[in-house]
C-alpha cells in the first residue's frame, strides 16, 4: 500500500544530495509507510522520544517489512532485579548490536530511544573475542564447552529457562546466548557435534533445526565500564538517522555522536522553520466513539470521493464483527487487512488512501509483541511449586497422610534392582511404594499452612475419615440435585431472541471476546429464552469479563421490558458496578440507579417509586434490596454477584425469589475442576477461563528498597494522572512508611487505610480515592478482594517475600483493570537473604504475569477456598484433614456412587470393574541415574507415566524423553510396556498381575458376587481361554480364580498373550 508517493521521492533525492532533510505534516503511522518506501538500502536508525513510541514503531514496521529486518534496541534495565523482563531487554539489546557488527551492506532497521543510547557497549573487539560460534561437525569437547560456558559468565543448571544459562545431560549440551530468545540444543556424538536445534524453554522441546549458531556472553552488564562506547561509533558512515526534532535532544550526550551521519528530521525544528522541508499531506484517523453510523458515513464519503479505505486488524473475528455491523448500516465495505495491525490510523490526501485500525474504533488497547521476547518458563515453574522435595508431607489414598522420603533403590529375592518410593508414617513406620503406584500419592495441601496430623499405619482413623466424608458429601449433593430437579419443573418467563440493539452493545465491548466468554454469553441467552428459570453460575478470575456477561443479560431482559436486579456484597462494590453498567449501557435506552448506605432516605424512597411504577430498569444495590419497602413492577432477571459473602438470612430469602425468576450468580473464587463435573447434575455452570486477548498483562519487576527508583516510578505514574496502591503488611509500621514516602516526593496526597479503622471510616477513605482526591492509597493487604478503580495502574508491594502466592496474585489483579499499561513492583530485600520458598513464590507470581496463566495452579489454595465455600464450611475441615488432592479423589467417587443410587449412570460400564490393576515383575524396568539423575524429574516422569491412558500419549512422551535427554535406555522401554499391560489387564477385569521367572498370573476380581462374572466381557475371556488350551490355563483355589501362562520371558510377549484374550 503506497502512500505520498510524490514526496517521498521528493525525499530520496534530498538525502542523496544533503546532510540534512527535513518534514513537515508527517505524522502517526504515516512515518514507518514513509520509512518502509524509501528506497534506501543500508542501515537507518530510528530515534524515537520514549521505549512506548519505539516499540509501536517497531511493531508497525514488522507488519510492513517483509524478513528480519527490524530489531529493536532498548537499554538494559540495570536497576531491575534479575527476572523475565530484564532477560528480553538482555537478548533484544545484545542481538541489535550483534546485528550492527555483522552489518554486511543489506537493509537494517534499528529502533531506538535515549535512554537506550546513552548507555555505552563494550568496544567492538573484545564483543567479538568474546563470541563462540558452534555448527554441526565441528570437534569440540564437553570439558571445552563447560570451560567456555564459565569463563564468559554462564551458570550451570538442571533445565535452561533464562539467557546465561547452560545444562548438560549426557550427550545433550543445553545453552541458552544472549542474542536469541530461545535457547539452543547441541547433541553430541562422541567429541563431534551431530546435531543443533531450537528449543522452546517451557515445553523443552526442540522446534527446528539450525546448521550454525553464535553464542554471546552478557556484554551489556560486564564489570569494567571505563573502556566504554557509544553506539553512534559502531554504525557504518552510510547509515541514515531518523529523528523527531534536533531541538529535543540538542542538549543529550548521544546526539553529538551523530554528527557524520545524514540525517532525516520528522519535523521542522523551532529554530530552523525556514528550512526547505518535504510537505506531506497526512492527516488522523476520526474519532468516532464507537459509534458505528459515523463510521460508515465516513467510510461512504471517502469512496465517493475517490479514496481508498482499508481497515487493519489483527484477527479476523474482530474483523467479521466490524464487517456485519457496517452491512447492516448501509452495506458499504472497505477493503479489510487481517493478520497486520498499525498503532495510528490516518489518512492521506495526496494518495487519496484511509489506513484506520480497528483497535481506534472500538476503542481498544493496542497490545504489540516485540520479536525476540523471552518466553517465561511458565512450566518449569509450575514443576517446581508441584514437585515432591524429601520432607514434604504427602497423602497416600489408602495409607494417609506421611512424610516424603525420596527415590530408593531395593533388591528383590533375586538380587534385582528396583526404584520405589520412600514414606514415612507416625512411630517410625516406613512404606515403599512401586513407581507404577505413583498415583496414589499426591503431594497434601491445605489452605492453613500448618502442618497436618501424620496417621499411624493400619489404624482405622484415616479410613473412618474417607467413610464420613464421603457421606457427609453424598449430604450435600443430594440436597443440590432434589432443589435443581424442583426448578426444573417450574414455568418462568421465556425471553425473546436478540434485538440489534443487543449486537451493538456486545461489539462495543472495549475487549475481544474470549471463547469462554462467547460461550457464557451463549449459554445465558439460550437459558433466558427458555421457559424453565434460569440459575446459572459463571466462575472466572479478576478481571475475565463476568461483569460484560452480566451486562449483556440485563440489557436483554429489558428490552423485552423486565426489570433487573443486581446484588453486591459490599457498598463500594455497588459503587463500581453502577459506574460499569452506565458506563457501558449510556447509548442505550435504559434507566440504572444504585441503593447503597450512601444514599440518603430521600433517594431511596424515590428509587422505590419508581421500580413500583416500573420506570427503573436496573437497579444494584447491597442486600437491602431484598429487604422490606422494596417492591418489582415485573422482575424479570436477578444477578448476584459473590454469593458466598452473603448472609444466611439474605441466601433464605434469596432462595424464595430464585424460584420464579432467572438468575445469574458471578463468582471469582474458582471452582475446582472435579468438582465443576460432579455439580453439573446441581447446577448450571459457565467456566470462563482466559483472559481477553488484548488484555495487557501487568508487568511485574522484583526490585530493592531503593529511594531513587521509587521516587521514578512514583513521578511517571502521577504525571500521566494515575494513582498507586502501596502495600505494606503491618499496621503499625505504616505511619513510618508514610513519612519515607513523603519525603520522597512531598507534593503527593497519601491516603492510610487498613483493616483495624472502623468499617465507616475505611470506606469513606477508599471512596475518597476512587473519586481522585488521593495520588495514593498506603494500606494493608486489605484491598485484594475486588476493589476496581481503573484509575489507578501501579501497586507497589513491599516485603513481597512475606506474603502468599495467592494473595500476591489477588493485589495484582487490583491493577491493569483499563486500557493503560501498568505495573506491580514487589520490593524484596537481595535475594540472597530470602528463604527458598519464598524466592520459588516471586518466581512463580513473575512468571505467571499474565492473567489467568497459570492462574488455576499458582491458586491451589484458591481451589480449597472454593471448595469450601460451594459445599459448605464444614467440607473445608475435611481438607484440612486429607490434603486437597486426596479429597477431590474421594469426591469424585461419591458423586460417581451417587449417581449409580439415583439411577442416573449405569455403573457396570465395562472399564470400572476394576479401579486399578497391579502389576509384579522381576524385570528391571526403571529411570536410571545415567539418563537422569535429578530424583524431582524423575518422580515427574513417574507420575506422568502412571497417567497416560493411549498409546499416542506413549509415544507422545518417549518422543519427548529422546529429545531432551538423549535416546531411550532399555530399562526406561520396559516401564513403558509395564503402563501398557496395567491398563490392558484393568479393561479385561484383572486385579492384579504377576511376571516373574518367565510365568505369568493374572488374577481375576476377588470378590465372587461381582457383577463382572455375569458380564460379556468375563464370557468372552473364558471363551479365548477354551480356544488356546495351550497358551492359558484356569485355576481356582482358595476362592480365587486366577489364569497361567508359562513361558513369558518378556513384558512385550506378556502384553501380546494379554491381547488374545
Amino acid at each position: 500500500m503506497l502512500i505520498s508517493t510524490e514526496s517521498i521521492k521528493a525525499l530520496a533525492e534530498k538525502v542523496r544530495t544533503s546532510q540534512e532533510s527535513f518534514c513537515t505534516g508527517l505524522f502517526l503511522s504515516a512515518r514507518w509507510f514513509a520509512v518502509s518506501q524509501l528506497d534506501h538500502e543500508g542501515l537507518q536508525m530510528i530515534v524515537l522520544p520514549d521505549k512506548d513510541s519505539a516499540e509501536y514503531c517497531a511493531a508497525d514496521l514488522y507488519n510492513l517489512i517483509e524478513g528480519d529486518r527490524i530489531f529493536f534496541l532498548p537499554d538494559s534495565g540495570k536497576t531491575l532485579e534479575r527476572s523475565n523482563y530484564k532477560s528480553t531487554l538482555g537478548v533484544q539489546r545484545t542481538s541489535a548490536i550483534g546485528k550492527i557488527m555483522e552489518y554486511d551492506g543489506n537493509q537494517l532497521m534499528i529502533v531506538t530511544y535515549p535512554a537506550a543510547l546513552e548507555e555505552g557497549i563494550p568496544d567492538q573487539g573484545s564483543i567479538r573475542e568474546s563470541v563462540l560460534h558452534l555448527s554441526t561437525g565441528d570437534e569440540i569437547s564437553h570439558e571445552g564447552i563447560v570451560e567456555a560456558m564459565f569463563a564468559s559468565g554462564f551458570e550451570r543448571v538442571d533445565f535452561v529457562a533464562e539467557p546465561g544459562q547452560f545444562a548438560i545431560r549426557g550427550a545433550i549440551v543445553d545453552i541458552f546466548s544472549y542474542s536469541y530468545n530461545d535457547p539452543f540444543r547441541i547433541s553430541f556424538f562422541g567429541d563431534e557435534i551431530d546435531s543443533i536445534s531450537v528449543f522452546d524453554c517451557n515445553t523443552q522441546l526442540s522446534k527446528e533445526k539450525v546448521n550454525s549458531i553464535q553464542i554471546y556472553p552478557d556484554i551489556i552488564n560486564s564489570e569494567d565500564e571505563s573502556s566504554f562506547i557509544s553506539i553512534s561509533d559502531i554504525l557504518p558512515d552510510d547509515a541514515l538517522i531518523w529523528l523527531d526534532s534536533s531541538d529535543m535532544y540538542r542538549n543529550k550526550d548521544f546526539f553529538n555522536g551523530f554528527e557524520r551521519f545524514r540525517k532525516i528530521y520528522m519535523e521542522l525544528p523551532l529554530s530552523r522553520q525556514n528550512e526547505d522541508a518535504v510537505k506531506f499531506n497526512i492527516s488522523p484517523q476520526p474519532v468516532f466513539n464507537k459509534n458505528f453510523e459515523l463510521l460508515s458515513e465516513d467510510i461512504r464519503k471517502h469512496l465517493e470521493d475517490g479514496y481508498r479505505v482499508r481497515i487493519y486488524g489483527e484477527k479476523q473475528s474482530q474483523l467479521d464483527r466490524l464487517k456485519s455491523i457496517l452491512s447492516q448500516n448501509g452495506n458499504i465495505l472497505p477493503e479489510f487487512i487481517t493478520g497486520c495491525n498499525i498503532h495510528n490510523g490516518f489518512i492521506d490526501n495526496d494518495n487519496k488512501v484511509c489506513c484506520y485500525s480497528d483497535h481506534e474504533i472500538f476503542d481498544r488497547f493496542h497490545r504489540v509483541s516485540i520479536r525476540r521476547t523471552v518466553e517465561k518458563s511458565e512450566q518449569l515453574t509450575l514443576n517446581d511449586l508441584t514437585s515432591f522435595a524429601i520432607g514434604d508431607y504427602i497423602v497416600h489414598i489408602d495409607y494417609g497422610v506421611g512424610i516424603f522420603g525420596g527415590l530408593v533403590r531395593m533388591k528383590d529375592d533375586k538380587g534385582r534392582m528396583h526404584e520405589v518410593v520412600k514414606l514415612m508414617y507416625k512411630d517410625n513406620d516406613v512404606v515403599f511404594v512401586s513407581v507404577h503406584a505413583l498415583h496414589k500419592i499426591s503431594r497434601y495441601k491445605s489452605k492453613d499452612s500448618e502442618p497436618p496430623k501424620i496417621h499411624k499405619l493400619g489404624s482405622k482413623a484415616w479410613q473412618n475419615l474417607k467413610a464420613s466424608t464421603k457421606s457427609k458429601v453424598k449430604d450435600i449433593a443430594k440436597d443440590l440435585i432434589q432443589l435443581y430437579a424442583k426448578r426444573k419443573s417450574v414455568k418462568g418467563f421465556a425471553f425473546s431472541a436478540d434485538t440489534y440493539m443487543q449486537q451493538e452493545l456486545e461489539s462495543s465491548f472495549m475487549y475481544e471476546d474470549t471463547p469462554d466468554q462467547e460461550k457464557a454469553v451463549y449459554a445465558v441467552k439460550r437459558d433466558m429464552e427458555d421457559d424453565c428459570p434460569m440459575d446459572r453460575l459463571v466462575c472466572g478470575d479478576v478481571g475475565f469479563g463476568k461483569t460484560e456477561v452480566a451486562v449483556r443479560a440485563a440489557f436483554k431482559a429489558v428490552a423485552d421490558s423486565k426489570q433487573v436486579a443486581v446484588l453486591v456484597p459490599t457498598t463500594i462494590l455497588a459503587l463500581q458496578h453502577f459506574n460499569t453498567f452506565r458506563n457501558r449501557l449510556k447509548d442505550f435506552p435504559c434507566n440504572i440507579d444504585y441503593v447503597s448506605r450512601l444514599r440518603t432516605a430521600k433517594e431511596i424512597s424515590d428509587i422505590q417509586k419508581r421500580l413500583k411504577a416500573g420506570t427503573l430498569d436496573i437497579v444494584i444495590g447491597t442486600h437491602k434490596l431484598i429487604g422490606k419497602g422494596f417492591e418489582f413492577k415485573d422482575l424479570g432477571l436477578l444477578v448476584i454477584d459473590e454469593e458466598q459473602k452473603f448472609g444466611v438470612s439474605a441466601k433464605e430469602k434469596l432462595r424464595q425469589l430464585k424460584a420464579s425468576v432467572d438468575t445469574l450468580t458471578l463468582t471469582a473464587t474458582p471452582i475446582p475442576r472435579t468438582l465443576q463435573f460432579s455439580l453439573l447434575g446441581a447446577r448450571d455452570l459457565s467456566i470462563i477461563s482466559t483472559p481477553p486477548p488484548n488484555r495487557i498483562p501487568v508487568q511485574t519487576e522484583i526490585m530493592l528498597f531503593d529511594h531513587d527508583e521509587i521516587r521514578k516510578i512514583i513521578d511517571y505514574e502521577l504525571n500521566r494522572g494515575g494513582q498507586i496502591f502501596f502495600v505494606h503488611n503491618r499496621v503499625e509500621e505504616l505511619q513510618a512508611i508514610h513519612d519515607i514516602l513523603h519525603r520522597l516526593v512531598p507534593d503527593m496526597k497519601i491516603c492510610v487505610a487498613h483493616g483495624q479503622m472502623e468499617p465507616k471510616v475505611l470506606e469513606n477513605k477508599i471512596l475518597d480515592f476512587m473519586a481522585g482526591d488521593y495520588d495514593m492509597l498506603l494500606c494493608t493487604t486489605i484491598i485484594e478482594n475486588g476493589l476496581d478503580i481503573p484509575n489507578a495502574n501501579t501497586i507497589i508491594i513491599n516485603q513481597a517475600q512475606n506474603i502468599g502466592l495467592s494473595d500476591l496474585h489477588q493485589l495484582r489483579g487490583r491493577v491493569g483493570r483499563s486500557n493503560r499499561r501498568s505495573f506491580c513492583y514487589l520490593i524484596v530485600p537481595p535475594l540472597v537473604s530470602i528463604t527458598e520458598d519464598a524466592r520459588r513464590r516471586l518466581k512463580a507470581i513473575e512468571s505467571f504475569s499474565d492473567l489467568g496463566s497459570g492462574f488455576n495452579i499458582a491458586m491451589q489454595d484458591l481451589d480449597i477456598r472454593g471448595a469450601g465455600n460451594l459445599l459448605g464450611a464444614e467440607q473445608s475441615g475435611f481438607i484440612t484433614d486429607m490434603g486437597f488432592e486426596t479429597y477431590q479423589k474421594i469426591l469424585a467417587e461419591a458423586m460417581e456412587e451417587l449417581g449409580v443410587e439415583a439411577g442416573l449412570s449405569s455403573k457396570n460400564t465395562p472399564d470400572s470393574f476394576v479401579s486399578d490393576c497391579t502389576i509384579e515383575t522381576d524385570q528391571l524396568a526403571l529411570i536410571p541415574d545415567s539418563y537422569i539423575d535429578m530424583t524431582a524429574e524423575k518422580i515427574r516422569i513417574y507420575k506422568e507415566l502412571d497417567s497416560l491412558s493411549s498409546e499416542k500419549e506413549m509415544d507422545q512422551l518417549k518422543k519427548k524423553l529422546a529429545d531432551r535427554f538423549g535416546a531411550i535406555p532399555e530399562e526406561l522401554s520396559r516401564l513403558f510396556e509395564i503402563v501398557k499391560i496395567r491398563q490392558l489387564g484393568q479393561k479385561l477385569g484383572f486385579e492384579k498381575i504377576i511376571i516373574k521367572n518367565g510365568v505369568m498370573i493374572a488374577f481375576f476380581i476377588y470378590n465372587p458376587l461381582s457383577q463382572y462374572y455375569r458380564s460379556d466381557r468375563f464370557s468372552k475371556i473364558l471363551e479365548n481361554i477354551s480356544l488356546n488350551p495351550k497358551i492359558f490355563e484356569l485355576k481356582q483355589n482358595d476362592n480365587k480364580l486366577r489364569v497361567f501362562v508359562r513361558n513369558v520371558d518378556t513384558l512385550s510377549k506378556a502384553y501380546d498373550v494379554l491381547r488374545k484374550l
